[in-house]
């Protein structure tokens, strides 16, 4: 598969896209409110569907590791939702306007309000903060900071050109500890696939660090908020513990 330069996580965009047509969401069901009842007898994730792909992977993970979640872009069920996974790959412009044509930037400002805890991942890593040189997208501004592309022609120490996007496996190193990153090894290594990486403002909403070229924050969040530019559903065992270990987490407690 070839990938785009230009997108955020290396993913081009679909058939419909590139013909500028906008994607149906990704949701199977309608929305039905007898599903509310259902949802609030369990501890149930929202997927957040806006057009941007990668949904169907993070609800077999999930659902793998016997977590109830839905994909879903209705209000309704995300502020039922005990907690929120906000997965995507693509642009960030396109990604931007999407979530305000469906009310989705609203919606998500009003889960993180209501302390949910709240998972980002790849492409949700990144529009959380404020802006985005890709696109030049102004973006949700849940962490003040700005999205930032590799430079261009980084060496290794061995002498070979740097290839972007960044794609393969990669280490992270932990900056502090948090629930969510709990039990995971210095060793382990996650699945990237982007072209751009979140730079928060403040070194205290950073919380891992990745090495490819220069050190880029891989793991960001504060309070109920945490997000990884990495694919932990497509990571192995050290993915899936990290989304075991956001099932579970309350929210409340924040990196030390």
């Amino acid at each position: 598969m070839a990938f785009s330069h230009s997108s955020s996580c290396g993913f081009p965009p679909d058939k419909s896209q590139r013909d500028g047509a906008l994607p149906a969401v990704a949701s199977e069901k309608p929305f039905c409110p007898h599903l509310l009842s259902y949802y609030g007898q369990c501890a149930m994730i929202a997927i957040i569907d806006y057009k941007a792909g990668n949904l169907r992977s993070v609800e077999r993970a999930l659902r793998g590791l016997g977590i109830p979640c839905r994909i879903t872009h209705h209000k309704a069920e995300v502020l039922k939702a005990d907690r929120v996974v906000f997965p995507g790959v693509g642009a960030a412009g396109r990604a931007m306007a999407d979530l305000r044509q469906l009310g989705l930037d609203r919606v998500l400002k009003e889960a993180l309000d209501e302390r949910k805890p709240f998972l980002g991942i790849c492409l949700g890593a990144q529009i959380i903060l404020e802006h985005s040189q890709e696109d030049h997208a102004e973006c949700l501004g849940f962490i003040r900071g700005e999205v930032k592309g590799f430079p261009a022609g980084q060496i290794t120490r061995g002498g070979e050109r740097l290839k972007v996007p960044h794609m393969g496996w990669n280490g992270l190193t932990q900056k502090r500890s948090h629930p969510v990153l709990k039990g995971i090894d210095p060793e382990d290594e996650f699945y990237f696939v982007h072209a751009y990486y979140p730079a928060p403002a403040s070194d205290r909403d950073i919380i891992g660090m990745t090495d490819y070229g220069i050190r880029f924050p891989s793991v960001i969040g504060r309070g109920n908020l945490i997000a990884m530019q990495f694919h932990p559903e497509k990571s192995g065992r050290a993915g899936l513990r990290i989304l075991k270990n956001f099932s579970e987490w309350d929210g409340n407690r924040h990196a030390e």
